[in-house]
């Protein structure tokens, strides 16, 4: 009970298609405007369906130039066990290592994997696509919300989320699953890290260590997020609008980047890209729990009108809207994936 009136009292877990009812209209008015449900596909020409849905991820990475992200390689459905090891070491990706979904839904199917085992276990249940992926190490994460209209050389920052992992400190007598439980945005998460972490729950952490239970920072998992906005400055605009000037056809979506400091990453050094997320990116920062209901609808309407804008330019520039029959079949196909992810 207690977490369930954690939840009812807190907006940023409710359900999505409950919080984006008044935004579903605001949605009708601008596809009976472009006479297009799908006119995001021509938001992000070069991003399949402008990376609203059935979005490769492996594809977007192949637009990034490579000193922006970690080493990734794509494992097709169905490769054996012995082959995926091969790619993995082939490639010199090191152990612990990410392995994730190529078309991804909020973080679900994401996973470290530890050992040869862990590998193993993953590649023997993923009925999916997926990507391994080297481990980023740098310790802080963001999101940064990037739009251009085409007709623009500088694009703009429109928002910034910072990331707070679901990290737990020992106090030398607590497990580790009553240090969870100490926490209601942990505990929301403890039945998933009951199949994670086993029989590990009930060890003692020693005082002072810190244990990072998700080490990726997806809402979904439990990760807080936090309104970074003020961290938006010229010097950081300029770095990460030369960056997106070199992915071809990208002009609406969050960059998500872990860095060392913001200092560096103004800078344009140590930092990596862990996802490029194209037309269904939320502008996340509205998930920080200082900020209301009304907030939240304020800057889901900002960003759906600056995806429509640039939709409609690019529409008028030649790049077509998905057509009605072929999108419907895109959605019903990520309605399928989606399934698969969250039941993994």
């Amino acid at each position: 009970m207690k977490l369930f009136f954690h939840k009812i009292t807190h907006w940023e877990y409710w359900p999505f298609q409950i919080v984006y009812i008044p935004i579903y209209f605001l949605w009708s008015y601008y596809s009976i405007k472009a006479k297009s449900i799908f006119f995001f596909n021509a938001s992000n020409p070069t991003i399949k369906n402008g990376g609203f849905m059935m979005e490769s991820k492996k594809e977007i990475y192949d637009l990034i130039p490579q000193q922006y992200y970690p080493k990734t390689e794509l494992i097709k459905e169905g490769t054996a066990v012995e082959n995926v090891i091969k790619t993995v070491e082939s490639a010199a990706i090191k152990y612990p290592f990410i392995a994730k979904p190529d078309v991804g839904l909020r973080g679900s199917g994401v996973k470290k994997i530890n050992t040869v085992q862990d590998l193993k276990e993953y590649a023997e249940k993923a009925n999916f696509n997926y990507l391994v992926q080297d481990l980023i190490p740098f310790s802080n994460e963001v999101g940064i919300f990037y739009v251009r209209y085409p007709n623009e050389k500088l694009g703009r920052i429109t928002g910034i989320v910072s990331k707070e992992f679901l990290i737990i400190t020992g106090d030398g007598f607590s497990t580790v699953q009553e240090l969870i439980k100490q926490n209601p945005r942990y505990e929301l998460q403890l039945n998933v890290l009951k199949k994670e972490y086993g029989k590990k729950l009930f060890e003692i952490l020693p005082k002072g260590e810190k244990l990072n239970l998700v080490p990726y920072g997806n809402h979904a998992r439990g990760a807080k997020f936090v309104d970074g906005s003020h961290w938006i400055t010229p010097e950081l605009t300029k770095t990460i609008n030369e960056m997106c000037l070199q992915i071809p056809g990208f002009y609406f979506g969050r960059l998500d980047v872990m860095y060392n400091t913001i200092e560096e990453l103004e800078l344009g050094i140590n930092f990596a890209v862990v996802e490029l997320n194209g037309a269904g990116s939320e502008p996340t920062h509205i998930y920080d729990p200082k900020h209301s209901l009304f907030f939240a609808w304020k800057e889901l309407a900002r960003h759906i009108a600056y995806m429509y804008e640039i939709s409609v330019a690019n529409h008028k520039n030649g790049v077509p809207y998905l057509e009605h029959k072929e999108g419907m079949k895109e959605y019903k196909m990520h309605l399928q994936q989606s399934k698969k992810i969250v039941n993994f």
